[in-house]
């Protein structure tokens, strides 16, 4: 593996017939070898994600991303890649939060103790006052306004590949991102859950399970898909609860449990590892 490059490519837009042989036809002229493809036609849209490989003598970046970009323009559909050199390059990770910040905190507190491999590049968050949590880290930080998503969504995708962004970490991010978005971040955007899933889906989790007085509540950190909390897991974590003991209780301890599970789960994703295959992650 080491003696290869891989490209990610991600294609999204109208449904038009030929629109895999036309790439897959380009990556064949420009001496790739195609790893693995997944698409998708819904409501006369078509996404696609595919893997190639070159050898590492044999890929030119430039050329490779002028030729697919114009191969996307004739098919008027939005193209995302993204290149990982034989695995060598440490990867680049963007959070994203919104008002509960201790998963992003506890992710900043071991990056800037050198305990992550991988460079914390970039934070977005959908409140401003929120700048504040990136600021002793000296790391930058842009304010989404959501009140129209797919605005949104075009200034988050602008703001992730200026800062060349390898994973998207959904630090308690309370908005849900659109099927296209997702679609160019393939298995790249992880997420934390505040509960066991599939139970308790959704928001207010942690009340869900109060209210149904569940005896052991649980965290679930998990890969980003278009389907809401579905998305291939990667680790999960639980408590057993106190006799009686308060919501307020339930959600501190928690928020604890969650922030632990989430850099696990990191972790796993930076050790290239990981084979996400039939919606199960595999080799953890």
């Amino acid at each position: 593996m080491s003696n290869r490059s891989f490209l990610t490519i991600a294609l999204v837009g109208p449904d038009r017939t030929g629109a895999i042989a036309a790439v897959t036809q380009q990556l064949f002229r420009l001496g790739a070898n195609i790893e693995s493809l997944e698409e998708q036609v819904a409501r006369g849209k078509f996404r696609m994600s595919l893997l190639a490989s070159w050898s590492a003598a044999a890929i030119d970046e430039k050329h490779v991303r002028t030729e697919l970009e114009g191969v996307a323009r004739h098919l008027r559909m939005k193209l995302t890649l993204r290149l990982a050199e034989g695995g060598k390059r440490r990867r680049r990770i963007a959070l994203l939060v919104s008002k509960e910040t201790h998963a992003a905190e506890a992710i900043l507190r071991v990056w800037n103790s050198r305990r992550l491999n991988a460079d914390v590049v970039l934070m977005v968050g959908n409140h401003p006052h929120l700048s504040k949590i990136a600021r002793p880290y000296r790391l930058p930080f842009r304010t989404l306004d959501y009140r129209d998503r797919a605005k949104a969504e075009a200034a988050l995708q602008s703001h992730l590949e200026k800062a060349e962004v390898d994973l998207v970490v959904l630090a308690r991010f309370m908005k849900i991102l659109s099927p296209d978005f997702v679609w160019h971040w393939k298995n790249r955007i992880l997420n934390i859950h505040p509960s066991l899933l599939p139970s308790f889906p959704g928001a207010s989790a942690y009340r869900q399970a109060y209210d149904k007085g569940v005896k052991i509540v649980g965290v679930t950190a998990h890969f980003v898909t278009p389907d809401l909390d579905q998305g291939p897991i990667l680790c999960q974590d639980a408590l057993r609860l106190r006799p009686n003991e308060p919501l307020e209780s339930i959600i501190r301890r928690g928020q604890a449990l969650e922030s632990s599970c989430l850099l696990r789960a990191l972790k796993l994703c930076l050790s290239r590892q990981l084979d996400v295959h039939w919606g199960r992650v595999h080799g953890v």
